[in-house]
C-alpha cells in the first residue's frame, strides 16, 4: 500500500523538498513512498530516479549502487534454464539509439553525483552494451574512476547462436564523487575475505541462487554476495546506501543484513512489491540469526 507523499525521510538523512523548480513547473509529485521501515532505516520510493534525485537533499548519501538499463530489449533471444527465451525485459530497457542512451546515462549519473556526500562513491554494473557509455559519462561529469571490477559468473548461460564467445562477465565500475574525494575502502577486510592476500579486481561469484528468487525475480537481478562485498568494501555500519534502479532490491537486502541504511527507487511497482517481499523475508531471517 502506498503511503502519503508528505512523510519525512529524516530517518535515513535523505530528505525530499517539494518547493523546487522541477516540481513547480509540471505540478506533479515525482514519487510516492511505497514502503517505509523506520526501525531498520529502509525506504522504497516509486518514481523516476532522476526527478527524485533532482529535489533530494544534496550530499546525503554515502554509497550508490546502480544497475541501469542495459538497453538490450531488441527482440533477440537468450538461454534460461536450458530453454530459448526472449531477451526483452520491458519498455524501460528498449534502446533509443546510442546518443539518447548516453544522454540518459549522463542525466542519471549527474543526479546521483548531486546527492553523494563529498567523499561518497558509486558502483555501476553493466555489460558491454552500456558500461563504456557509463564510464565516459563519469569522466565527463568529473567522477574519478577507482576500479573496474570484472564479475565472472560461474554459472552463466550458454550462447545459443554459436556466433560469439559465451558472455560470462559483467563489469562494475567503482568511482568517487570527484577527483579530490577521499573515499572509504576497507582494505584489511577485503584482504581477510581473500584469505590474507590483496583482493584483485576479478570476482568469481555465482549468479543469484534459487532461494534468492523464491518470490520472483528481476531480469537483471544481482546476487546478494556481490552486493555484500561491494557494501563491506566501501561503507561503514550506519552508512546510507542508495539504489536508483533498485529492481528486486538486492542492495537493500545486503544493506539490511550488514546494518546499513537504504533507499531504493524504481518506476515499476511490480518490482517494488517484489523488493518489499524480499526485504520482509530478510528481516525475519536476520532476526532468527540473532
Amino acid at each position: 500500500m502506498k503511503k502519503n507523499y508528505n512523510l519525512p525521510i529524516n530517518n535515513v538523512e535523505f530528505s525530499i523538498f517539494e518547493k523546487t523548480e522541477p516540481y513547480l513547473n509540471n505540478n506533479k509529485k515525482p514519487f510516492t513512498i511505497f514502503y517505509d521501515d523506520p526501525e531498520n532505516f529502509i525506504r522504497l520510493l516509486s518514481g523516476n530516479c532522476i526527478e527524485i534525485l533532482k529535489i533530494a537533499k544534496e550530499n546525503s548519501v554515502d554509497m550508490i549502487f546502480a544497475d541501469p538499463p542495459y538497453f538490450l530489449s531488441n527482440g533477440g533471444i537468450t538461454c534460461h534454464a536450458g530453454k530459448m527465451v526472449s531477451v526483452n525485459k520491458g519498455k524501460w530497457d528498449k534502446s533509443k539509439g546510442v546518443e539518447e542512451n548516453h544522454r540518459f546515462n549522463l542525466e542519471w549519473l549527474k543526479a546521483c553525483q548531486r546527492v553523494l556526500k563529498p567523499d561518497g562513491t558509486i558502483w555501476v554494473s553493466g555489460t558491454t552494451h552500456i558500461i563504456y557509455s557509463v564510464g565516459f559519462a563519469m569522466q565527463e561529469l568529473g567522477y574519478k574512476i577507482l576500479n573496474d571490477i570484472i564479475w565472472y559468473k560461474r554459472n552463466a548461460p550458454p550462447n545459443l547462436s554459436c556466433r560469439y564467445f559465451t558472455h560470462s562477465t559483467e563489469i562494475v565500475l567503482w568511482a568517487e564523487k570527484k577527483e579530490k574525494s577521499k573515499h572509504y575502502f576497507d582494505y584489511q577486510l577485503m584482504k581477510k575475505i581473500n584469505q590474507g592476500k590483496q583482493m584483485r579486481n576479478v570476482w568469481e561469484l555465482s549468479a543469484p541462487l534459487s532461494e534468492e528468487k523464491k518470490f520472483g525475480k528481476h531480469p537483471t537481478q544481482k546476487p546478494v554476495e556481490l552486493l555484500k562485498r561491494i557494501i563491506l568494501s566501501s561503507t561503514k555500519e550506519g552508512d546510507l546506501t542508495l539504489d536508483p534502479f533498485c529492481g528486486s532490491s538486492t542492495t537493500g537486502i545486503a544493506s539490511l543484513l550488514l546494518n546499513r541504511k537504504y533507499v531504493g527507487i524504481d518506476l515499476e511497482e511490480e518490482y517494488l512489491e517484489l523488493s518489499k517481499k524480499r526485504i520482509e523475508q530478510s528481516k525475519i531471517e536476520k532476526k532468527n540469526e540473532m
